[in-house]
């Protein structure tokens, strides 16, 4: 087994996307993600990388649009305010089909909002997040292990289906400290021929570009686009399904909300309800598959989220609104208790599922 660090997440990431051959990373500071920025300044020097402050959210990503047109990995991290500046430019990078990893740790809005955890960046994060028809892949980790692991795992997505992905975690994850090992398979090589690495007069120029006039060609690159994301929705997707066998109500949580209901859930199994949990660890693609058995066999869902219920929706449409869909919640940077979690449960179970 590989020795483990303590480790909080923010710096999980940020290693974990050294280990991942990233060596440019330019960003601006935000609560509570600032640890990231922090850790690239200290280490990125010593390993012959770039790190830079941008003077703006702004700079940043048209930084990480420059380099991730060379081909080389490149990531960038913010909060919920800096990743809405930064939309334009992953409308941008999505239009010119260019590779990059996104951090979001997430703290409250709309608006500054506040500075705590949150997880109501739902939306932004699997909608594209800016301006057009595009996706972005969104991993959610739910342990600083994850931060890791999914950076690397954002990092090699990104490079094979050419979109930016996304780390969508809450302040919580950012803050916690947890062992971690940093111990990753070496990632496979992808040719990268579109990168504007100089041609020495030996091939055709590549050209970056997002901008279209003849509305033909830009019906058909989207469409070719939309064919590349059909076949990551069907070959992408990551969940962890927890104590399903039996159950007859459904929990679906991810981040920090999954690891309380998981003891919302162990604690209602001691009373005899059988409770069980679908936690995405891709939020786009959505796992839908797994939604749509347990719909067959559950009699209610419950949505636990650290935001007004955003997830909801997803659950809907995958289940095709078979059964009822509930909300265990709180917001503004407030994580729903065990035992909010084990009351919404066990009034499920009495209910049968109804509202």
């Amino acid at each position: 087994m590989a020795d483990k660090v303590l480790m909080k997440g923010n710096e999980a990431i940020a290693e974990a996307a050294i280990c991942a051959g990233c060596r440019h990373y330019f960003g601006y500071p935000i609560t509570p993600q600032t640890e990231i920025a922090a850790y690239m300044a200290k280490k990125m020097p010593k390993i012959g990388g770039c790190f830079l402050q941008a003077e703006s959210e702004v700079a940043a990503i048209n930084m990480v649009y420059g380099v991730a047109a060379t081909g080389k990995r490149v990531m960038t991290s913010s909060s919920s305010p800096g990743i809405s500046l930064k939309a334009e430019g992953l409308s941008y990078m999505a239009g010119a089909d260019l590779p990059a990893l996104i951090v979001n740790v997430q703290r409250g809005g709309p608006g500054l909002g506040g500075i705590q955890p949150s997880q109501s960046d739902y939306f932004q994060a699997t909608r594209g997040g800016g301006h057009g028809d595009y996706r972005m892949l969104v991993l959610a980790p739910a342990s600083v292990q994850e931060m890791a692991s999914l950076t690397v795992k954002g990092f090699d997505l990104a490079d094979k289906y050419r979109m930016t992905a996304m780390i969508l975690a809450d302040g919580t994850m950012g803050q916690m400290m947890e062992p971690v090992s940093l111990d990753f398979p070496e990632a496979e090589k992808v040719e990268k021929p579109w990168a504007t690495t100089g041609t020495d007069m030996a091939r055709e120029h590549n050209i970056v570009n997002s901008l279209f006039l003849q509305p033909d060609e830009l019906e058909r690159v989207n469409f070719e686009r939309y064919e590349r994301y059909a076949y990551i929705e069907a070959n992408e997707t990551m969940y962890e399904e927890y104590l399903m066998e039996d159950a007859e109500i459904c929990v679906a949580a991810f981040g920090i909300a999954s690891r309380v209901a998981k003891n919302a859930i162990n604690e209602a199994r001691k009373q005899g309800i059988k409770v069980g949990m679908i936690r995405p660890i891709t939020l786009w693609p959505f796992p839908v598959a797994p939604f749509a058995a347990a719909a067959d066999k559950v009699k209610s869902f419950i949505s636990v989220e650290l935001s007004m219920g955003q997830m909801i929706e997803d659950i809907k449409l995958a289940t095709s609104c078979k059964k009822p869909v509930t909300l265990c919640n709180r917001a503004g940077g407030i994580i729903p208790s065990p035992e909010q979690v084990l009351e919404a449960i066990q009034k499920a179970a009495k209910n049968g599922g109804a509202e």
